[in-house]
């Protein structure tokens, strides 16, 4: 990784460092590994936005890429809209039956 051609320039901030440093002294090889699983989350993110998932997975203890991607996609997701029966007069008389959950004991199984 040190002396790949294609990252010679890259001017990725610090936290790209100190989770390749975490992840090689922790996995050996491996973390070699999974951090090019991480710079593989630049093909969906710019290196800011990945800069602050990966500082808020080393914050909170993290280093796995899939804990990075996870943490990229929360931060996308949109909330979703309250929904509002203003103007929808006829759901209003819609009755949504709750669920009869003693069927769910036929699932259990006894060792």
């Amino acid at each position: 990784m040190d002396f790949a051609k294609p990252l010679e320039d890259w001017d990725l901030p610090e936290c790209f460092g100190v989770l390749r440093r975490r992840l090689e002294a922790e996995r050996a090889g491996e973390g070699t590994r999974e951090f090019i699983k991480g710079l593989r989350l630049l093909e969906h993110a710019n290196p800011g936005e990945l800069g602050k998932a990966i500082d808020y997975a080393l914050d909170i203890g993290t280093t796995e890429a899939d804990a990075i991607r996870l943490i990229l996609e929360h931060r996308r997701e949109q909330p979703v809209k309250l929904f509002r029966l203003d103007g929808r007069p006829h759901l209003a008389t819609v009755i949504v039956e709750p669920p009869h959950l003693m069927g769910y004991r036929s699932l259990l199984v006894e060792v």
